[in-house]
């Protein structure tokens, strides 16, 4: 898995852990006459007077044809995880988001590190979690609001226009990635995902070298992020983050067929918010590179 929300769960990585835990020990094989004091097994057919034994009654012709008329549990009735657990509370954090970072860029944009530094702590707790904690993703997406507000605002006043083409490309890939995978021309992989995770490590290290020479000031501006070298790079980060989305689709997918329990709605759309941010943001350097370059 690629993104560590999903890969740090309990249920959406591991089929082993989806239904459960170990199954448990099976009963006598079908047909197989039972040991002595034991319930015969489904199909066997009883000895003579040995249900007496047991004090078992014939259930009547009305009771069982209620039975069979009575409609088949959903995965509701069962509290487990639905898409529209997971479409449901995604929505909802990202209102939340919206919200927050509004608030946050016409009131206190100047507040946004520490947004960025509490929303970093906060998703380094959320991705190790066995368990979903929705407090602590609630908490999350309101320091994310105030981090992509502020920031937000920066670049808006730097770059006229950013904000929102970084808002539309985010949602049109978003949209785009979700096509292609519901289409099947896009396959999560063994290969797929193991070159996405170097890809992402690669590009993780060249951004924190980056971030390194522009603290000790070898490089100014953009740093390496620069020029037509920052275009492709920013190009390549949108690439990954698109590829992470698919990625978190089929953790998803597999949950739901999986039959997780349905809290782990939460931990899905944790996973999700944390690749959208990161779409958007990689999305606003590239606009606010490509203006510079003009």
């Amino acid at each position: 898995m690629s993104n560590p929300v999903f890969n740090n769960s309990a249920v959406f990585g591991d089929p082993k852990n989806q239904r459960g835990g170990a199954a448990t020990q099976a009963g006598p094989a079908y047909g197989t006459p039972p040991a002595q004091g034991q319930n015969p097994a489904y199909g066997t057919p009883p000895q003579a007077g040995q249900w007496g034994q047991y004090g078992a009654q014939a259930a009547d012709a009305a009771t069982l044809n209620q039975m069979y008329d009575a409609p088949a549990a959903t995965t509701a009735d069962t509290k487990r995880l639905t898409y529209d657990d997971v479409i449901m509370k995604t929505g909802g954090l990202l209102a939340l988001l919206v919200i927050v970072g509004a608030a946050t860029w016409l009131l206190a944009p100047n507040i946004w590190p520490v947004g960025a530094i509490a929303g970093l702590v906060l998703g380094l707790v959320n991705a190790f979690k066995r368990n979903p904690s929705p407090l602590l993703i609630t908490l999350y997406t309101v320091a994310q609001g105030v981090f992509l507000g502020g920031i937000s605002a920066y670049y808006e006043s730097f770059y006229d226009g950013v904000v929102p083409s970084a808002v539309v490309a985010t949602v049109a890939t978003f949209a785009a990635a979700l096509l292609l995978f519901r289409s099947g021309k896009v396959r999560v992989t063994p290969k797929f995902t193991r070159w996405l995770i170097i890809a992402m490590v690669g590009y993780l290290a060249f951004s924190l070298v980056n971030v390194v020479l522009l603290m000790f000031g070898a490089l100014d501006g953009w740093g390496l992020r620069g020029g037509t070298l920052g275009i492709v790079i920013s190009l390549v980060a949108v690439g990954l983050a698109a590829a992470s989305l698919i990625v978190d689709f089929d953790s998803i997918k597999r949950g739901v067929e999986g039959g997780v329990p349905a809290k782990f709605a939460w931990s899905a759309a944790f996973g999700l918010l944390v690749t959208l941010i990161w779409l958007y943001l990689e999305f606003l350097r590239l606009f606010a590179i490509l203006q510079s370059s003009d």
